[in-house]
This record gives structure tokens, sequence and C-alpha cells, in this order.
């Protein structure tokens, strides 16, 4: 029998999409100014509690604008987990500044607080929580953290649209935060970032570096080494579509993550299976369903569902593993085995609305019957 192909993910845009966007190629709105640009970042501001939304060309711009804003440059640090994706110490290295790299906790995947205060030195100028694939991270440890050594938390929420922290929505509980809208996320533009804060003097100087340093009130004129990373209309469109089935496209992702709990949780112990925890403090909303198996089996198993049309990914390897951040100093000469535990034994799962029952019992007797070979 022939199946047909399981990707990890692919875009919902069964709502307005296309009639935003036909509509902002029909009055000519195709660049970095628009109404449905206004309009998304004002909305999105309201969807993160906060007071300022400005929106980017990607998420990874939307960090190196963000601490671009915060004043960061060489000799500064950033607390950074080492269990990430690339841009969230990229972004960090673009300033000249230098990622400091900790380790994750071992139930949600996220940074560890424990890791992050041992990693504070005279030079930490913030710290980067990291709401990784759709759970928060520990926000109250951290702004504690934050709070006692006059250190501002930022939250890098790339993948965590929507999910909150004793109730709150990520986005508005740090000093500020980013995220991206790349076409796997929960929300997507195509390509597209966004930075929300309440500060109003740093939302006043992204609006300046964004648009190439521009004096907001002499046309024409940079005081200052400014950046094009403004968002297109055509991408804003997008994004007020999407936006405004925000719940429903997450009310997906709960349902394929409690699809595939129902279906794995009695075999876990078994077959040395684990899936994705969440706090009792959290809203996790499963940008990726996600599940840990042994070491050893984890690449012939991807390779078994890969044989019968089902795509997974690893986890990401840690950063500390990359050429570029391998020197021991980035983590402070420290091991950090829960990221080097997570990089090895991570799978993401098909995740995004389309899929159906009949599509996660398939997928799910798949990875049984690999893991009982």
């Amino acid at each position: 029998m022939t199946h047909s192909f399981l990707p990890v993910a692919q875009p919902d845009l069964g709502g307005q999409e296309l009639a935003y966007v036909t509509q902002a190629i029909q009055e000519g709105w195709i660049s970095s100014t628009g109404r449905f640009l206004t309009r998304f970042e004002t909305e999105f501001a309201q969807f993160c509690g906060t007071r300022h939304a400005l929106a980017c060309a990607n998420g990874t711009v939307a960090i190196h604008l963000l601490l671009l804003g915060m004043g960061l440059g060489p000799g500064d640090e950033v607390i950074v987990p080492s269990f990430t994706y690339v841009a969230s110490a990229n972004a960090v290295t673009y300033t000249g500044a230098r990622p400091v790299l900790v380790d994750s906790e071992p139930v949600t995947w996220t940074v560890d607080p424990r890791h992050v205060e041992a990693a504070i030195t005279p030079r930490t100028k913030a710290i980067m929580a990291v709401h990784l694939y759709g759970h928060p991270a520990p926000m109250a440890a951290l702004l504690d953290i934050g709070r006692r050594h006059g250190i501002p938390v930022i939250e890098d929420a790339a993948e965590a649209h929507g999910a909150k922290v004793e109730g709150r929505t990520v986005g508005g509980l740090g000093f500020a935060a980013t995220f991206s809208f790349y076409g796997n996320k929960i929300l997507t533009t195509g390509e597209g970032g966004m930075v929300t804060t309440d500060d109003d003097a740093l939302a006043a100087r992204l609006r300046q570096l964004r648009g190439q340093g521009m004096d907001p009130e002499r046309r024409y004129w940079f005081p200052l080494v400014g950046y094009n990373y403004r968002m297109t209309n055509l991408a804003a469109a997008l994004g007020c579509a999407q936006l405004e089935r925000a719940e429903e496209l997450i009310a997906h992702r709960l349902r394929i993550a409690r699809g595939y709990r129902e279906r794995l949780a009695p075999h876990q112990e078994r077959l040395g299976l684990q899936l994705a925890s969440e706090a009792s403090w959290a809203r996790s909303v499963h940008w990726l369903s996600c599940i840990l198996v042994p070491a050893a089996q984890r690449d012939l198993l991807m390779t078994f569902l890969a044989e019968r049309q089902i795509e997974t990914r690893p986890f990401f390897p840690p950063m500390h593993r990359l050429p570029m951040y391998a020197d021991p100093s980035f983590r402070q000469g420290r091991p950090l085995p829960v990221a080097e535990a997570l990089g090895d034994t991570g799978i993401n799962l098909p995740t995004y609305t389309a899929l159906s029952d009949a599509d996660l019992d398939r997928i799910c007797g798949a990875i049984l019957a690999g893991l009982e070979r």
C-alpha cells in the first residue's frame, strides 16, 4: 500500500490570507508601509499584552535588532541556553557580544535557572529565556534572578506564540521579546519577525534602527548607522489573517499533542520512550510535538519512518557542539549534559493543522513498530 507523504510541518492558510494579500496588492502597498503593517503591530501587541510591537523581516533580525537597541557590543555577555536554535546565539554574536551557553533542565527542556545564575559575571548584560518547542521557559525564576542582579531578561518566543506562564502570555513577561513567523511556525507570514516591549524609549530606538537609522523628525537624515530590517505590508497581510485565527491554530496543536500522548504514553516505559512534559504553571502550545528515544535508536527510527513517507527531524544539536561555539570558554568550561542528551535523543514529529486521526494512527503505529524492531 502506498502512503502519502506526511511532512513535519505545513502552513494553514485557510482564513483570509489570500483576500488580505490580494487587497494589499490591489491597493499598491507591497513594501514596508501600509495599513496591514500598522494593524498587525497593533493587534500583535494586544495579543501579547504589551504597549509596543515592531514587525521585522524575520525572527533572527528581531533578536539582533533588540540587542542593538539595548546597546550590546564587544565585551558584553548574554546568557543563552545551549539547547536552542542557533539563531539565538548568532544574533548575540552579530553585535560583537558573546553568548554564554548554559544547560537546560531535563523535564521541560528549557533553560535551567540554576545554571543561569551560576553563569553571571560582571559582563552579563542580558539573560535570554528561550521558549522551546512551544513550552515557555521558567520566567518567574529567571525574572527573580534578573531583578536580584540588575540584569534584563529577554524572551526568545520564536516557537511559542500564545504560550502562557501562570496565565500570562509570553512576549509580555520580560524586558522585551522576539518572535518568528517563518513558514513552519504556529503563526506565519512566510518570513517575518516581531519585537514586543512595554519600554517606550526602547521601542523608539528600535523603530529608528529598523528603518536605516533615519531621524523620525527629519526625512533622509541619518544620525546613526541603521538597518533595513522592516517587514513588508504583504507579509503583514498574512500575519493579520493568521492572528485572527490564533486560538484556533493553537487548538489544533494541542489536539495533535494530545493525540500523540494518547497513542504513545502507554508504551513509554516498555520502549524507553519519553514524551514532552508540561509544567503545572505553563500552557505549552506544542509548536512541534516531540519525543525522546534511546540515542542508539534515534537515527534508525528516523530512517524507518522516512522509508514509510513520514518526515521527522532531529532535535537541535546543542550549540556548544557547533564549530563556532565549541571552545569551552563559551560554556565557561562547564559540562552541559542535559543539552547533549536532548540533542542525541530528540525527534520532532509531524505537527500541523491538516493531520487527521488516521494520520496520527499511522505515525504512532510506525514509531512503535520501529522501536520494537
